[in-house]
């Protein structure tokens, strides 16, 4: 509905195409009529001009058709992958882990691309076809009512051959599809895990893995081919006997007078025009299945209900800044309620009070501060982040209150300056080098040809892990938000630039809550409370002089990293 003068054009180009094609053979058989037949060549002159002319007409009509339809197919192709990728921000992790991310991006591209060909027959021939078969079958009627019988009794075959496939092509469509998903979720997993299969020396068994998934794929591709190409065949054999019979029978008329040469020539090209009108629009509805299977994916991802929405009317300004409190929280991932990751958590961080979270793998550190975002939802109880429950705030001014540095660092493809104005769109220059000296990037940034303007490639493949970690929080910082999480952000420093970084945070973050999560004793033995994590649970809270006394899973953490000395 957003290009009806396009489609205005498109319908008046079908149409006039329509009229020149019904147009040609009408002319024609006045020409055999009334000159050939007589040897009158002023009459074969006068009506071949006005096929010529037509001709030429025709030419223009099909022109600015093929123009409309290309523009059209891919606006539409386009607004719907805008669509999907607005729809797909809106998700939450809920959303993500339902749908995959292979899976995401199929619908994204090849989904798209298959409504695209569709529409284009559609607005080719789809509008045409209907038009020219009715026009056709009225011209096949005046010229020979007799004859006409023979094209009606072809009709129900046509139909029979055109719901058998479209019956049958609609599930091993689907199949496609999904097994297209797997092609690329397979494809992915061998490229971004390319390191570790070459360690494991498994080349030869990802090679197999994706021959499998890839062997399923051609195997139901060949299938479906198959049935759709054994369209063209039959429609040729039902076409080729109507032909026949057609001449057959309009030989006898002549020979007895009761039909002409030009129109029997006539006749034949008004059933060939509705024959083959059928079959173009017979091609729309064997494809229709697999575009349907398309649109149906592509509807689920536009029809889905984040779980997680936007919340526009929500709070966007407090008084108080950098508060943050738990209160008695629970969560369990959706689908999961009886099995919760995290019970009964409750604590409270204050402008420049650091609150850090340790325990084993799998204690719930990284889920709990996830919880503050809101990439999840508690499950009970309530966060509060200055003073307002995290539910009620507008989601993306709650977010800009946060600074969060994920657990695994990712850059995105760009220079140093594009990444570290994610935090701040317009960060000037001057900003960008003090966030990148607090976080102790500045020096390797320095080192580079380009330097700030030095080009990242996809996920900053191309930095170390520490590096990488590093520009991470300088993005954070350049941002300035009320509360930082750090998700084990320090994992890939050594102990000197961690130290260093630490104690510049310190200074930098003094009216703001900070939340670290580490696996380092080291880098947490300063925070102003010590949350201890296991299966959980909060066992203990405290300084950590006071969890070394009052906590044996503190402890144990402890004595495996520090010395003696340092344990008293």
């Amino acid at each position: 509905m957003k290009y009806k003068k396009l489609v205005l054009i498109n319908f008046l180009c079908v149409f006039g195409f329509i009229l020149i094609e019904l147009g040609l053979p009408t002319l024609l058989a006045q020409l055999i009529n009334k000159g050939l037949m007589f040897n009158d060549f002023d009459v074969v002159t006068y009506y071949g001009k006005w096929m010529f002319i037509i001709s030429i007409i025709g030419l223009i009509g099909l022109i600015g058709l093929a123009y409309t339809v290309s523009s059209i197919t891919t606006r539409l192709v386009r607004d719907i992958r805008n669509d999907i990728f607005e729809k797909v921000q809106s998700f939450s992790h809920k959303e993500y882990n339902e749908f995959g991310v292979s899976s995401l991006v199929t619908r994204t591209t090849n989904d798209a691309f298959q409504i695209m060909v569709f529409m284009q027959m559609v607005l080719r021939v789809g509008m045409m076809t209907p038009l020219m078969f009715i026009s056709s079958f009225i011209m096949i009627i005046r010229t020979s009512p007799s004859l006409s019988y023979v094209v009606l009794i072809a009709v129900p075959f046509l139909i029979g051959i055109v719901y058998f496939i479209g019956k049958h092509s609609a599930p091993l469509s689907n199949r496609q599809q999904i097994n297209l998903d797997e092609i690329n979720l397979n494809l992915r997993e061998n490229l971004t895990g390319l390191r570790v299969i070459r360690a494991f020396v498994k080349e030869k068994f990802q090679e197999s893995r994706f021959y499998q998934v890839n062997d399923n794929y051609m195997n139901v591709s060949k299938k479906l081919f198959k049935l759709m190409a054994l369209a063209m065949p039959t429609f040729s054999i039902v076409f080729n006997c109507i032909f026949a019979v057609v001449i057959w029978l309009g030989a006898i008329e002549i020979n007895t007078g009761d039909l002409q040469v030009g129109s029997l020539v006539a006749f034949i090209e008004y059933i060939f025009h509705a024959l083959f009108s059928f079959m173009m629009f017979a091609n729309i509805f064997t494809m229709y299945p697999r575009a349907a299977v398309s649109a149906r994916r592509i509807e689920e991802i536009l029809t889905t209900v984040p779980s997680i929405t936007e919340n526009e009317n929500g709070v966007t300004e407090t008084e108080t800044h950098g508060y943050l409190t738990f209160e008695d929280v629970t969560f369990a991932y959706p689908g999961n309620t009886e099995e919760p990751v995290i019970e009964n958590v409750s604590f409270t961080v204050r402008p420049g009070e650091t609150a850090a979270f340790i325990g084993s793998t799998g204690s719930g550190k990284s889920s709990l501060i996830q919880l503050i975002p809101r990439f999840y939802d508690v499950t009970k109880g309530r966060i509060l982040v200055d003073g307002v429950d995290v539910r009620e705030y507008n989601l993306r001014a709650l977010r800009q209150k946060i600074g969060y540095i994920p657990q695994k660092a990712l850059l995105f493809t760009g220079t140093i300056t594009d990444n570290m104005r994610y935090g701040k769109w317009n960060a000037d220059n001057k900003e960008i080098e003090e966030a990148s000296d607090i976080s102790q990037s500045k020096d390797f940034i320095l080192k580079k040809p380009k330097q700030f303007d030095e080009f990242l490639s996809e996920g900053g493949s191309n930095m170390s892990g520490g590096q990488k970690q590093r520009l991470s929080i300088a993005r954070a910082i350049i941002k300035k938000p009320d509360i930082y999480i750090f998700d084990d952000s320090f994992s890939a420093l050594d102990y000197q630039t961690d130290a260093k970084l630490r104690a510049r945070l310190k200074l930098e973050t003094k009216n703001a809550a900070v939340l670290i999560v580490a696996q380092r004793v080291g880098t947490i033995m300063h925070a102003d409370n010590i949350i201890v994590l296991n299966k959980g649970v909060v066992v203990a809270q405290g300084t950590h002089a006071e969890l070394l006394k009052k906590s044996d899973v503190y402890y144990d953490i402890a004595s495996s990293q520090l010395s003696k000395e340092e344990l008293e």
